[in-house]
């Protein structure tokens, strides 16, 4: 029985990290289902990148007040549980602040935790304000609704919960130290309580038993939110506390506006420009440039992995589509949208492949169409704005490119003025209706 609260812990343990991991791999098997594409180069400015965005927020602070305090939330919440370290090794050999040894240095650990946490209470409040009273309009767009919009509060209040049992688990800690003639040592002065000890007056009443009771179930309950709160990041937009790094540093390194070209493309026009060339002949055995079997993406399979990854690391922020002129002068396309429904495709294909053992059905939908609708892909205006806002370095407008050359290059589906302008290109080598007899007339257009 001495020994049971340390099995139990240890059991509790595997089964969170295990849940965790399963998920994990899960969600590599997903991003996997996406093309290939080499992104090997230029690392010193990749991890550049992944350091200055991912880990030094500087997206986030663009907008000031939202940006600090994510930035409080962000450092608070990742010092702090730190000391997950230090509840582990008690848990599994059953000491009591491990790490107490350290004296000085772990009374300013412990202080300093604990004005993080009450930072982190503050500006989890301010959030929780700004998106359920004064209700900014990018966290009320049509698309958070249900699921999206409740996750957001979810995750609130997961916060302020845990970092409430924190305070409270070092309030009945200090309570206990502060009583004269403890029946045992466990709780040896440790610590500096900054926060906590304002709380100490409400266990005023309690004896020593009572006071153990709750610094142990504020213990119990702070570890096994924790691991809740790392199992529930699958399902949430939170994942983004993972994924920002790897997908900044995967991000894009080309001028923004540089579409993509295909190479098999590029080498077919070049062989037919070539006069030496035999337009019948079929191409070598292995040549590079071999056409692929599709243009463009209609499906999540047909996007590459990195943008698959950023579709699962997008955080719902708002702030792509709320600096689209598109949707700012009423139109559908809504880039955050495009990444929800990529996730959520993504997601459904996942568990298509979990149904089949592991292997896609086909379930007659696609991403274009059934999720997103062509009056979206086209209302966008290519500006990069929603590439430039978001604090993660995602790229909707590569996934709406995308999508758009399979509906031009395979389904010639696209808007009747396009299809105007490039069979002008194609008869008159100009947008314009006019005879290349007529050149010069194009300038007074």
């Amino acid at each position: 029985m001495q020994y049971l609260p340390n099995i139990l812990f240890a059991i509790t343990l595997v089964l969170g990290i295990g849940y965790f991991t399963k998920n994990v791999k899960k969600l590599i098997r997903n991003i996997k289902l996406g093309k290939d594409i080499d992104v090997s180069d230029n690392k010193p400015e990749r991890f550049k990148n992944m350091m200055r965005i991912a880990f030094g927020q500087s997206k986030m602070v663009r907008r000031p007040i939202a940006g600090i305090l994510h930035v409080i939330v962000y450092v608070g919440f990742i010092i702090i549980n730190i000391e997950v370290l230090e509840i582990i090794i008690d848990g599994l050999l059953g000491t009591h602040r491990v790490f107490a040894f350290m004296g000085g240095f772990y009374d300013f650990l412990i202080g300093s935790f604990e004005i993080l946490a009450l930072l982190v209470i503050v500006s989890v409040v301010v959030f929780w304000i700004r998106r359920n009273v004064i209700k900014i309009n990018r966290f009320w767009n049509k698309e958070m609704t249900s699921w999206p919009k409740n996750d957001a509060n979810y995750i609130l209040y997961f916060e302020v919960v845990l970092m409430c049992l924190f305070l409270i688990m070092n309030a009945a800690d200090l309570t206990i130290q502060m009583m004269p003639g403890a029946p045992d040592n466990d709780y040896a002065n440790a610590g500096c309580y900054p926060v906590s000890q304002f709380l100490t007056p409400l266990f005023d009443s309690f004896n020593y038993s009572s006071a153990v009771i709750v610094e142990r179930a504020a213990w119990w309950l702070h570890i096994l939110g924790i691991l809740t709160f790392l199992n529930y990041l699958y399902f949430s937009k939170h994942l983004h506390i993972l994924l920002a790094f790897p997908n900044t540093y995967y991000g894009s390194l080309k001028p923004k506006g540089q579409f993509n070209n295909l190479e098999s493309v590029t080498k077919e026009v070049r062989l037919m420009m070539d006069p030496n060339v035999d337009p019948f002949a079929a191409p070598p055995e292995g040549a590079d440039g071999e056409m692929p079997s599709k243009f463009g993406a209609s499906d999540v399979q047909d996007l590459s992995w990195v943008q698959l990854l950023g579709a699962y690391t997008c955080t719902e922020c708002g702030r792509c589509t709320s600096s689209c002129p598109a949707n700012l002068t009423g139109k559908k396309l809504s880039p955050r949208k495009i990444m929800m429904d990529t996730r959520d495709r993504l997601e459904e294909v996942g568990k298509n492949i979990d149904a089949n053992k592991g292997e896609f059905k086909d379930d007659g939908k696609q991403l274009l169409g059934d999720y997103i609708k062509h009056e979206e892909l086209w209302a966008c205006t290519t500006c990069n704005a929603c590439v430039e806002e978001c604090p993660v370095s995602i790229d909707p407008l590569s996934i709406i490119l995308e999508m758009r050359r399979y509906l031009v290059m395979e389904q010639s589906a696209a808007p009747a003025e396009l299809n105007n302008m490039m069979t002008n290109i194609e008869n008159n080598g100009a947008p314009w209706p006019y005879n290349q007899m007529d050149r010069l007339n194009w300038k007074n257009e």
